[in-house]
């Protein structure tokens, strides 16, 4: 079953240097842009991680230093990335999880704005797990009826993702073929971060999910701890979770000035 498309989703799958959202880098990225009127287009960049890629990383996904050493970086890259997920969709199998928060880490640190606020993510590991609970691998034949060659290189991954989300359209007709469903469906706990560092109320507002403010509206607390904004600004947090406390705060503070 194709797709059924109200704009273009961009499968990506990232390889990396590791699996720390705020200080690991992309060695390899590969998305798949499909179109509403079923037509695609295909990039794979390797990446320049400007950081050693650990032997035990590089035993998983086989890219070495020396592989990589005359690739560009990520932050001569980052608007051309942009640019081809520019008012797309997002799809990934763990993306929700990690490579959507990884790539939003990257583009923010190159400077490029990254925003989720009108962008949907279908994570297809989710509805596997849901549906099934298997690996990449398994699901692919468990799905397709193919081996998956060439696992954990990103393109392979990549190709892998999409063509097992429209097997999964085929086996599960309670899955509706509607970008923002599977979204809806293939998401967990709802965060206003990726790291999940902030969540919602029952009435939508951000909150604190971690420390002595757990549970607390973020609004009240900058209200009544200022320094507390300035020491998460410079702590190690990711750069999207302090992009949403400053966004926050912006928005205190532009409606305080409105009464």
């Amino acid at each position: 079953m194709e797709l059924t498309l109200k704009r273009p989703i961009c499968f990506f799958d990232l390889e990396t240097t590791g699996i720390n959202i705020s200080k690991d880098r992309i060695v390899e990225i590969s998305i798949l842009k499909v179109f509403p009127n079923g037509n695609k287009e295909s990039k794979t960049w390797l990446v320049n991680p400007e950081m050693p890629i650990p032997p035990e990383t590089t035993e998983v996904h086989g890219i070495t230093n020396e592989k990589v050493a005359n690739e560009p970086t990520f932050n001569q890259l980052a608007n051309k990335v942009s640019d081809m997920i520019k008012g797309c969709d997002l799809g990934g199998f763990n993306s929700n999880r990690f490579d959507i928060p990884l790539l939003a880490e990257e583009l923010l640190r190159a400077d490029v704005d990254f925003d989720m606020k009108n962008t949907v993510a279908v994570d297809v590991q989710t509805i596997f797990h849901k549906m099934e609970k298997r690996t990449l691998e398994a699901a692919y034949k468990f799905y397709c009826d193919k081996d998956l060659e060439n696992a954990h290189s990103a393109e392979a991954d990549t190709n892998a993702t999409y063509e097992v989300l429209k097997a999964q359209l085929d086996r599960y007709p309670e899955l509706e073929n509607d970008t923002k469903f599977l979204a809806e469906f293939s998401s967990r706990k709802q965060f206003a971060d990726f790291a999940g560092f902030i969540a919602y109320d029952k009435e939508g507002r951000e909150i604190f999910s971690f420390g002595k403010h757990k549970g607390k509206l973020v609004e009240k607390v900058m209200e009544d701890e200022p320094g507390y904004f300035g020491w998460l600004q410079n702590a190690d947090f990711p750069l999207y979770t302090k992009k949403v406390l400053t966004a926050v705060r912006l928005r205190k503070l532009n409606n305080s000035l409105k009464l």
